[in-house]
């Protein structure tokens, strides 16, 4: 452990019920934001992934450079991860003409290695480490791929899987209660769950926010994808306040929380 282990507070929240909620209002939005820009709009997967990198890039660094726990920054580049993951992982599977399934194994595989990077270089992928900047890299890095391949994931299973959206937000949903299960009546690695939980929570989230705003034919709602985002975003900043926002428990705590 580095000087920051022992006299830096963590600045990422803790681990509760709340926290998934606002994770997957935010992973919603990112799937509603980012298909109004790149396709209500017209922008393009690979102009929309641009701008998208661009807001998570300068809000990541203004979350690094903080001092402290803000949760509005916070969910802010949560939020921008989930947008910008929308944008490539669609980049990845049509653009690139890859499709689904060799999208979603490139980005698993990202995944993976930024993980085993993370461990061969701190030791340790536990959120309760995530207290200096260099963690903090591993850490947004592995959100930001986390999120990419939740994207394909859902739109694998929705389209290429045949689940439909509704079916897809139900399978998706029934996976993340089997890993609640886990996590309350196993002794299975917390940092395990926390990071399988983390990756399902994308894909719930994109199959909902498809639901809301596909067309009726295509099996979704056909709200419209600003307005969707528009109350997706009002919501989430009323979870944020409603919902007490508190900096995860200090590494030296007997109380961990994630790993």
């Amino acid at each position: 452990m580095d000087k920051f282990s022992q006299d830096t507070p963590s600045k990422i929240p803790a681990v509760t019920i709340g926290f998934w909620i606002i994770k997957i209002a935010a992973t919603t939005l990112g799937e509603t934001g980012g298909d109004a820009v790149t396709m209500t709009l017209g922008l393009g997967y690979l102009i929309g992934t641009a701008i998208f990198a661009s807001v998570f890039v300068i809000a990541v660094s203004a979350q690094i450079a903080a001092k402290r726990f803000h949760p509005y920054l916070y969910w802010f580049v949560i939020v921008a991860t989930t947008t910008a993951g929308t944008t490539l992982a669609d980049f990845f599977d049509r653009s690139l003409g890859i499709g689904y399934v060799g999208g979603s194994s490139a980005l698993f595989v990202l995944l993976m290695a930024t993980l085993g990077l993370w461990y061969w270089t701190l030791g340790s992928v536990s959120i309760d480490t995530v207290i200096s900047p260099k963690v903090e890299i591993f850490y947004w890095a592995t959100i930001m791929f986390s999120q990419t391949l939740g994207t394909a994931l859902g739109d694998f299973l929705a389209d290429t899987g045949g689940a439909g959206y509704a079916g897809g937000a139900l399978v998706f949903g029934g996976a993340l209660a089997v890993v609640a299960g886990l996590y309350f009546f196993t002794s299975a690695s917390r940092t395990f769950l926390f990071w399988t939980a983390f990756i399902l929570t994308r894909p719930l989230g994109a199959t909902i926010g498809d639901l809301l705003d596909k067309p009726v034919q295509d099996g979704g709602l056909a709200l419209g994808r600003f307005e969707a985002s528009g109350v997706l975003a009002v919501a989430i900043v009323a979870f944020i306040w409603l919902i007490p926002q508190r900096a995860g428990q200090h590494p030296g705590s007997n109380a961990g929380r994630g790993g």
